[in-house]
């Protein structure tokens, strides 16, 4: 019975584990991709020219494609912030990319 009831608890902690990491996951890829830096907490500057009454955007993180695999598979996009150096690579389903 204590065998029964340790692999049961066991068994929750291993699924609220990846539960965690996932939610985890995709709260650091919604910050990169709002342009803010999860490591270091930088944010894009906003500049307000006052003679031409424009307003100028500097970004802190660069987004590139490493490998684009149509319009049914995923796309694998390397996020870089500017200011501490951070490099991470996610893959994201392009299904919003197809011309249909």
């Amino acid at each position: 019975m204590q065998t029964i009831i340790f692999l049961l608890l066991l068994f929750l902690i291993v699924i609220f584990s990846i539960l965690l990491y996932y939610k985890n996951k995709h709260k650091r890829v919604d910050k990169l991709n709002s342009g803010e830096c999860p490591s270091c907490g930088a944010k894009p500057r906003v500049f307000y020219d006052e003679n031409t009454q424009r307003t100028f955007k500097q970004d802190v993180i660069s987004t590139r494609v490493l490998k684009n695999h149509g319009c049914s598979g995923v796309n694998d996009i390397e996020y870089r912030c500017k200011v501490c150096g951070l490099k991470e690579v996610y893959s994201q389903s392009s299904f919003s990319n197809c011309g249909m």
